[in-house]
């Protein structure tokens, strides 16, 4: 190791290499690329989000701006989740941030100190590990547990890694990589737990309309908290309006910690630019049909790569309750690192190896299925003539 990186924090040297990221270099540049490792879709960003920014720079809105966001951008998400959920929402529960990964670095930030713990269910979007890592606490993984043809997460295994440390429990449901829904139920019990020993919880509900099951949208712990409950949610624009490079998130958290936030908010980033700000308040005030379209997008490439690999013998489906991935295994493949590499140098199609979401998820790959249909006939296609070379 250089001496130079041996000077730095144990926590920045640390932390781990993206195993996304590393299949996504490999590809990098293919002609005949069909890129399925990263969670968005194929779409650019409509017209009329795009028109809001331009509109804002044309206004000359390039300087600094609210640390929570501008009061336009969190009354427009009050309004959103009043719609959703069916209840009233304070803009000042509503902050503002640049990206749903700082959402949740903020969230870790708040809640944990060096040393302390936060219990994360795997397999997990890598990200989550490794921002609670990076600000000294420890992520404890729990597993979601494959039974009866789809994923379960126990109660029983949570509360057993409790411990004096533990300052949160992290929830992603609908989850990335799995597909797996929480039901009402559920997060009762997970919210109940959480009362009990004091922890906070970090819920992350970004694909909750992503949901294949009854109603329009997964269960959510809007449904049964309380206004006071330590309950911090962290969410994004990108999913739903198809704004993975616009960087714009959201905190929702008690109005109380409204001060604590904007702080963590001004020795980050200072704030989102104003021109993006204008983008998402277009997007969740005039987007409705745009997203009806993504959700019906996404449930079409369910059906379509479900159809295809299942028909593949070595093929091992789960079918995904929510969220736009499919977590799959094949028979006899155990390295699904080499795999993924050695896939989208022969072939073009790129997918993320399961070993990127720790702890479980080492035999399976994430396939992003929010995507043209005759994209994803292809991968499968070409997935189904590599199986027959290997």
């Amino acid at each position: 190791m250089s001496s130079l990186i041996q000077r730095l924090s144990p926590e920045s040297r640390n932390a781990p290499e993206s195993g996304i990221v590393e299949v996504f270099n490999a590809g990098r540049g293919k002609a005949d690329l069909i890129p399925l490792w990263a969670g968005e879709g194929d779409l650019a960003t409509p017209d009329f989000i795009c028109e809001a920014a331009k509109a804002s720079l044309g206004r000359g809105e390039t300087f600094y701006t609210y640390q929570r966001g501008i009061p336009q951008l969190r009354q427009a998400l009050a309004d959103y989740h009043l719609d959703l959920y069916g209840r009233e929402f304070s803009p000042e529960r509503f902050f503002v941030t640049g990206s749903g990964m700082q959402s949740i670095q903020l969230a870790v930030q708040a809640v944990c100190s060096a040393g302390t713990e936060v219990i994360v269910p795997t397999p997990a979007w890598p990200n989550i590990s490794a921002a609670i890592g990076i600000h000294g606490a420890r992520a404890v993984s729990v597993p979601l547990r494959e039974e009866d043809g789809g994923w379960r997460l126990h109660l029983d295994d949570i509360e057993a890694a409790i411990t004096p440390r533990t300052t949160a429990l992290f929830l992603n449901s609908p989850c990335n990589p799995t597909g797996w829904v929480a039901h009402q139920g559920l997060l009762r019990e997970f919210l109940d737990l959480a009362r009990k020993h004091g922890l906070w919880i970090i819920a992350d509900e970004i694909y909750a309309l992503f949901h294949y099951g009854d109603g329009a949208r997964a269960p959510s712990f809007y449904d049964i908290a309380e206004e006071d409950d330590q309950i911090i949610f962290v969410n994004s624009m990108s999913k739903n309006w198809a704004m993975t490079g616009w960087r714009v998130g959201w905190i929702s958290a008690p109005a109380v910690l409204g001060q604590v936030f904007e702080n963590l908010i001004q020795y980050s980033t200072s704030g989102v630019p104003s021109f993006s700000q204008w983008g998402a308040v277009a997007a969740l005030t005039e987007g409705r049909d745009f997203l009806q379209q993504q959700v019906a997008r996404a449930r079409e490439g369910r059906d379509c790569v479900l159809r295809g690999l299942q028909g593949l013998n070595r093929v091992k489906v789960l079918p995904p309750e929510g969220a736009f991935y499919l977590f799959f295994s094949i028979d006899g493949v155990t390295d699904t690192r080499g795999f993924a590499l050695d896939l989208v140098r022969q072939t073009g199609v790129g997918l993320a190896p399961g070993t990127a979401f720790g702890p479980g998820g080492e035999h399976y790959l994430r396939l992003c299925y929010a995507r043209r249909a005759d994209h994803l006939e292809e991968a499968v296609r070409r997935i189904s003539v590599w199986l027959t070379e290997i």
